[in-house]
């Protein structure tokens, strides 16, 4: 039987007759693995460095010292009152309430579920969020109602020479 002209070998019928195999490297399932693990093994000690700079940052923000910044003169914040203010920088919307003759109390007021801005109601005694109906203890900034989980980042105020100043942020502490 006479063999036909551009006919294609039995051997050769899989379209990759004209690949020359002898040269190539062949990737298994288990090759394939160890390259995708010495892969994420590079990628994770490359990272590292990065990684270590971002916790140590982290871990400092509860540390971070801010300069003193008065927020109102004493005789001007009656009891039960608040006063809206921005610490520690201009970006940083606060608020501080009285809460009795020499107790005062601050907060940032971004929520911690969707950072919506918190309000002080003095008729409920109570900071609270407008936007999932998220409501937070004026004493201690935990959350008591709605989808918050987190307590308000507390400043933290003193009261000297008739007026109350923001001396830190106390954030990121357990």
């Amino acid at each position: 039987m006479a063999e036909k002209k551009n006919a294609v070998r039995v051997e050769e019928d899989n379209y990759t007759h004209n690949i020359d195999r002898n040269n190539e490297r062949s990737l298994d399932r288990r090759g394939f693995m160890k390259t995708l693990v010495g892969a994420a093994g590079v990628f994770a000690v490359s990272s590292l460095p990065w990684g270590t700079i971002a916790a140590k940052e982290l871990m400092g923000l509860a540390d971070k010292e801010y300069p003193e910044h008065k927020i109102a003169d004493i005789k001007d914040v009656k009891v039960g009152d608040s006063v809206e203010f921005h610490y520690p920088s201009e970006h940083d919307s606060a608020v501080l309430i009285r809460l009795g003759e020499n107790e005062f109390v601050a907060y940032q007021n971004a929520c911690t579920h969707l950072r919506c801005p918190v309000y002080w109601v003095k008729d409920q005694q109570e900071m609270v969020c407008p936007c999932h109906h998220g409501k937070f203890d004026v004493k201690t900034g935990e959350p008591t109602a709605g989808p918050p989980r987190r307590p308000l980042p507390e400043i933290i105020v003193k009261a000297k020479q008739g007026s109350v100043f923001a001396v830190r942020v106390k954030r990121y502490e357990a």
